[in-house]
Order: structure tokens, then C-alpha cells, then sequence
């Protein structure tokens, strides 16, 4: 038996590991409808699925990618529900054009209510394989950590100004757990944007403009799909995207599946045994 495409036990499964929050979509149109948010990475996957839920509650929604082509099929999406969606190609990993975007954004705009920083890259390789390849290090850390940080400088004044604004990170899981063999670049990117906004977001909390990071857990998408996580019960892009209205909509700290904190003492308490698990797994090639 299945349920939208996945065998019942895997759904069932999923539920019970990572459980989703749904906003009511009265409570998500209240939260949303008229406001201007910014989704990135928004051509495919999550960002794509979340554009189409916000545009669908009302938002204005800005969609910024690479592809503009694809840009554009998902705005005429969002058209088709009765939604308002514009479209601004850009390569967050080019500093200057993520500059000269804010500065359109803004002058088109006048403001942003909400960032939803999605876009990103992810790379599973062993460090052995990317001595000859410190691209590996440069572009994961330019797309997940320096762009968003260039795009966020640009308008976070603008924010605090007008004392308000909220921030959604798409995190990873990863960060909670113990270093992941193979995931050194990713990890190290996703990490380093990770503490950026928390320690900023206790800078402009006082003016209003709240942030919330989602350690968003393995979800079945083009990214990572060239790693084989078959056997590993993940979510769907309309469950990720779920979790990304449910951020907007409450406005939490964070959100991160419920054996977070259990994972966490273990690990703090337990740090080098952690890690020899880590080691063996690595050596017999389970991870």
C-alpha cells in the first residue's frame, strides 16, 4: 500500500521521526497575505513549493534563483491560483550581483517583510577525494554562507528600521548530530551561516526582526538525490515546505526534529565516543 507515491510504513515512519506542522491556512493568509517575502532557491524543490504555498495565502512573493526561465514557469504557477509572484534571476554566489539584487529588491519593493533563505548546495565526498579540488570548500561556502550573508547585510538596516521582519533558515539536521563523515564542505558552510544568524539574531531582536532556524531533516529532492538515501525515511518538498509556512506563521526560535535535544546531551556528554562511532561507521563504510 502506498500514500502520495511512498509505502505507507516509510510515510508512517516519517510522521514518527520528523513530525510536520501544518498551518491552518487562515493562519497562514493572516500571516502572510499582502507582505512581501523573499523566497531563494526558489526555481526548484522546497523554495519552489513554498513560493506556490505563500503566493496561494497571498503574499507577494519574490522568487530569486539562477534560472530565470524556470523563474518564470513557477511565477505563471502561482498566477494561475490568483497569486502575485516577481521574478529575479541572480547567482547568489556573484557578491556584486547579489548586491545590485537588493538594491533592486528594495527600490521595486520598498521593503521586505520576510527572507526565507533556501538556496544552497550540498556536496557528500570524502576528504581523500577533494585534495585536488578546494572548489569543493570555495563554492559550498559561497552559496550557503557568503551570499546569504552579502544579501542579508543589504537588507537587514532596512528591517531594523522599519522595526520589523523575520528571517527563515533552511538548516540542516546535521548540525545536531555528531561531524558526519563525507559531509566536511556542507557541513562546514551550513554550520558557519548557522551560528552567523543566531548571534546576529541577538543583535536585532530589539528592533523587532525575529529569525527562525530550521534544522530541516533529509528530504527527497534533486539535491539529494545523488547520494542513495532510499532506505532513509525522509520528507517530501510539500512536507518541507510545511515546516517553512509553520516558521512564518509562528515565528519560532527554531525548529528541529524532536530527538534534538536527547542527540545533543548524548553528544555533549559523550563527545569521543561519538566520534569513534563516527570512525567505525566511516571504516566499514556504513556512512
Amino acid at each position: 500500500m502506498t500514500d502520495n507515491g511512498r509505502p505507507l510504513a516509510e510515510r508512517v515512519a516519517t510522521r514518527l521521526l520528523y513530525p510536520t506542522s501544518r498551518p491552518r491556512a487562515d493562519a497562514l493568509r493572516d500571516a502572510v497575505a499582502g507582505r512581501v517575502v523573499l523566497v531563494t532557491g526558489a526555481s526548484h524543490g522546497i523554495g519552489k513549493a513554498t513560493a506556490r504555498k505563500l503566493g496561494a495565502a497571498g503574499a507577494v512573493v519574490l522568487l530569486v534563483a539562477r534560472s530565470a526561465e524556470d523563474l518564470t514557469t513557477v511565477a505563471a504557477e502561482i498566477g494561475e491560483t490568483g497569486g502575485t509572484a516577481h521574478v529575479y534571476p541572480a547567482d547568489l554566489t556573484d557578491f556584486d550581483a547579489v548586491e545590485q539584487l537588493a538594491r533592486a529588491l528594495l527600490t521595486v519593493h520598498d521593503h521586505i517583510d520576510v527572507v526565507v533563505n533556501n538556496a544552497g548546495k550540498s556536496i557528500r565526498r570524502p576528504i581523500e577525494e577533494s585534495y585536488d579540488r578546494f572548489h569543493d570548500f570555495t563554492r559550498t561556502m559561497d552559496i550557503n554562507y557568503l551570499g546569504p550573508v552579502r544579501l542579508l547585510l543589504a537588507l537587514l538596516p532596512h528591517m531594523r528600521e522599519r522595526r520589523q521582519g523575520h528571517i527563515v533558515n533552511v538548516s540542516t539536521w546535521g548540525l545536531l548530530m555528531p561531524p558526519t563523515p563525507r559531509w566536511s564542505a556542507y557541513g562546514a558552510s551550513k554550520g558557519a551561516f548557522d551560528t552567523w544568524l543566531r548571534t546576529v539574531g541577538t543583535e536585532i531582536a530589539a528592533d523587532n526582526v525575529t529569525t527562525t532556524s530550521i534544522y530541516m531533516p533529509l528530504v527527497h529532492t534533486r539535491m539529494s538525490a545523488p547520494t542513495d538515501f532510499s532506505k532513509i525515511p525522509g520528507l517530501t518538498v510539500e512536507e518541507a515546505s510545511d515546516l517553512i509556512c509553520h516558521a512564518i506563521t509562528a515565528r519560532p526560535r527554531e525548529i528541529a526534529p524532536w530527538w534534538q535535544a536527547p542527540l545533543q546531551a548524548w553528544t555533549d556528554l559523550s563527545r569521543a565516543q561519538a566520534a569513534r562511532f563516527m570512525e567505525r561507521a566511516f571504516r566499514l563504510g556504513r556512512v
